[in-house]
C-alpha cells in the first residue's frame, strides 16, 4: 500500500529537500492518534491541488504533531486527460455525500452540484451553505484515503442554464437518460476524446425533465445510458466515470 496523505494548506517553503517538518493541528493529530504512525515509516504530504511530497517520520510527540526528515522535492502531479467532471443532481439526505465519496476514490476531476427540476433536496440558505461544505469535506477525506494528491474540485451549486453552459464547452457532454422511447445509446460505445473536457449530467431519482433535455440538446449534449438496469443517482455517476476512466486509459 501506497504511504498515508495528509493535507497541508501550502508546500511552499515546507519541504525542503533533505529537511524536516512538523505536521500538527488536525492532520497531525490524526497521523498521531488514529493511524498511529511511528518512526520509519512514510508519508506524503499535500496541498490537494497537484502538488506533494513525502518524507519518512521521525518522532511523534503528544497526541498532535508529527516529525517528519528526508523530505523530499515537491513535484507536480500533471492534471490528467480527458479530464471527468460529473455534475450530480441533489439527491436525499446522505446519499450526496456517498455519491462525492465514491466518484473521488474513482478519479473524477470534478463535482457540480446541480439543483434539477426534480430534486426533492433543495439548497437553499444556510442549509445549502452547510450541504456544499460537507460535499467539500467528503471530497477531502476520501481524497486522502484513495491516496489523492489533485482532489476533485467541488463547485458551487448550478442551475440548469448553467450546467447547459458547461456542456456546450465540453468536448464530450453526457447525459444519462434511461428512456427506451427516446434514443440513449449505451455509453460504452460513444466515441471518446483523448484530451480535453468530458462532461457528464447525472439525473435526480425522477429523471431529466423533457424541458432540461431539450436546452442540453440544444448545447450539444447527447444522451446514454449504462446497461439495462436502471442506477440511483448516488451510484450512477460512479459507475459512468468507471466507464470512462478505463476506456480513456486513464486506468491503464
Amino acid at each position: 500500500m501506497t504511504a498515508p496523505v495528509f493535507v497541508v494548506d501550502s508546500l511552499d517553503g515546507v519541504a525542503v529537500p533533505g529537511g524536516e517538518f512538523v505536521l500538527d493541528g488536525p492532520e497531525g493529530r490524526h497521523a498521531v492518534s488514529v493511524k498511529r504512525l511511528r518512526p520509519g515509516e512514510d508519508v506524503v504530504l499535500t496541498d490537494g491541488r497537484g502538488r506533494w511530497t513525502e518524507g519518512v517520520v521521525k518522532a511523534a510527540e503528544g497526541k498532535d504533531r508529527l516529525v517528519l526528515m528526508d523530505l523530499a522535492s515537491v513535484v507536480e502531479e500533471p492534471v490528467e486527460q480527458p479530464r471527468i467532471t460529473v455534475v450530480q443532481a441533489l439527491p436525499k439526505g446522505d446519499r450526496g455525500e456517498v455519491a462525492v465519496e465514491t466518484m473521488t476514490e474513482v478519479g473524477v476531476d470534478a463535482v457540480v452540484p446541480w439543483q434539477a427540476a426534480r430534486c426533492i433536496t433543495q439548497w437553499k440558505g444556510d442549509r445549502g451553505l452547510k450541504a456544499l461544505a460537507k460535499w467539500r469535506a467528503t471530497a477531502r477525506e476520501a481524497g486522502k484515503q484513495s491516496r489523492r494528491v489533485r482532489f476533485p474540485e467541488i463547485a458551487d451549486a448550478a442551475t440548469t442554464p448553467q450546467v447547459a453552459a458547461l456542456l456546450a464547452d465540453a468536448d464530450l457532454a453526457v447525459v444519462l437518460h434511461e428512456d427506451r422511447e427516446h434514443g440513449s445509446e449505451p455509453l460504452a460505445t460513444a466515441e471518446l476524446p483523448t484530451e480535453g473536457d468530458i462532461v457528464l449530467v447525472v439525473g435526480p431519482e425522477g429523471g431529466v425533465s423533457p424541458a432540461e433535455l431539450a436546452l442540453f440538446a440544444q448545447a450539444g449534449a447527447r444522451p446514454y445510458v449504462l446497461g439495462r438496469t436502471v442506477l440511483r443517482t448516488s451510484t450512477a455517476g460512479t459507475a459512468a466515470a468507471a466507464l470512462l476512466l478505463g476506456r480513456t486509459g486513464r486506468w491503464s
